[in-house]
């Protein structure tokens, strides 16, 4: 599943009471066939929501139009009071206090219907839900009354900029989600100075978190999982006290750009794994340094995921396809050929087959291309780009630049 929902998701389990790691095996039930219409074969009891959210909004990023089927896959999984749970097998079938719904899935799902457009009446109750959750120090927790925590909290506000809600108006107790964000940032004489916790440990102390600080970052910036070039906060650069969102954001980039340095990624938090590249988070650092507007180490780590990152996203799916998407959606740099793959007709290629009605569309627009050229636009075209070879500015039209951290 998403390596950027992994903290939260165990937190999730240790809430529930379950017994055994919620991604302990991926591989579906011989006995339940997938729906059509999700992307991925991965089993979708722990991520299906987030995932499918995650494909249809690089799909939309790139261009693409995503099948309907998918789409009307995700409202379907929708509750009836707003909420989404990870993966719903029988949605003819009422949720109830057994289902395991859960602020993630649902902030995400929020997302991708609204950046596709025409599902206000889900997101609307989306939302509805997320505020009914609220903590009382403004932050959202994995699931509903769970502790506040960084990733959660950011996501939600993430869903709330997505419906042009103002997150410092939605407040629990005169409280709003960068205050939660703002008592999870870690001070500058501490160890780990500017970065997020994901939650204080079990001490109510702070300790760094990268998947958290690239989580922190965009949420103390006002923004979701899609985000292009930042012009940067205005706040002071290095590390500064955090008074203001904007500060804790510009040291939460600090600290990322501290932590990538050395190598051009992060590595794995995992116990026996801490010499593994990370790429998930990393993809997810270079969202948020691009968001802040530290373009220079976002892109070095966007280079060092195009030479690096295909054989994991392949080995990983849609989700993972998807964040090295956003990641070069936000510096401005070519899915299409990142390192020499299509990262987007990976992603499509895991998903349902597009409906009969997407199909002759690319195909009447494919005949209408076609005439253009025979009429002579084609000729023109070719004799235009060769000028600009010519004059030696070529690199304007050659694929963009690169991302993030935790």
């Amino acid at each position: 599943m998403n390596v950027r929902r992994s903290a939260a998701v165990l937190a999730a389990v240790a809430v529930i009471g379950a017994a055994a790691p919620a991604a302990a095996d991926s591989s579906p039930s011989p006995s339940r066939a997938l729906p059509s219409a999700l992307y991925g074969d991965g089993d979708p009891q722990y991520d299906g929501v987030w995932r499918q959210s995650l494909a249809l909004l690089a799909q939309h990023t790139a261009g693409v139009e995503p099948p309907k089927a998918a789409v009307d896959w995700l409202t379907g999984q929708q509750c009836a009071d707003g909420s989404f749970a990870p993966y719903r097998a029988d949605t003819a079938k009422a949720c109830d206090a057994k289902t395991a719904v859960d602020t993630n899935q649902t902030a995400a799902a929020v997302q991708a219907l609204a950046a596709l457009g025409g599902h206000d009446d889900v997101t609307d109750k989306a939302v509805g839900w997320l505020k009914s959750v609220q903590n009382e120090d403004g932050g959202w927790g994995y699931t509903a009354g769970g502790a506040s925590d960084t990733n959660s909290t950011s996501v939600v506000i993430g869903a709330l900029t997505a419906v042009g809600e103002k997150p410092a108006d939605v407040t629990k107790d005169g409280k709003s989600p960068y205050d939660a964000l703002l008592t999870l940032a870690l001070p500058c004489d501490a160890d780990g100075a500017g970065a997020f916790a994901f939650q204080p440990d079990k001490e109510g102390e702070l300790v760094a978190n990268a998947d958290a600080t690239a989580a922190g970052v965009l949420g103390s910036l006002g923004k979701g999982l899609v985000t292009g070039p930042g012009e940067g906060a205005k706040a002071k650069a290095g590390c500064e006290k955090a008074d203001t969102p904007e500060q804790a954001a510009a040291n939460g980039a600090a600290h990322l750009t501290d932590a990538l340095a050395k190598d051009g990624h992060l590595t794995s938090a995992l116990a026996g794994a801490e010499d593994q590249p990370d790429y998930g988070n990393t993809a997810d650092a270079v969202v948020a340094l691009a968001a802040q507007g530290a373009t220079e180490p976002a892109g070095k780590s966007l280079a060092w995921l195009e030479e690096n990152a295909a054989d994991w996203a392949a080995r990983s799916g849609p989700a993972a396809y998807a964040q090295l998407i956003l990641a070069a959606h936000a510096t401005g740099a070519d899915p299409r050929d990142f390192g020499g793959t299509d990262l987007v007709e990976q992603l499509t290629a895991t998903g349902p087959t597009p409906s009969e009605e997407t199909t002759r569309a690319t195909n009447d627009e494919e005949d209408e291309k076609k005439d253009e050229s025979d009429s002579g636009f084609g000729v023109w075209w070719f004799v235009g780009v060769c000028l600009v070879a010519g004059i030696g500015i070529g690199f304007l039209i050659s694929g963009r630049a690169k991302r993030r951290q935790p």
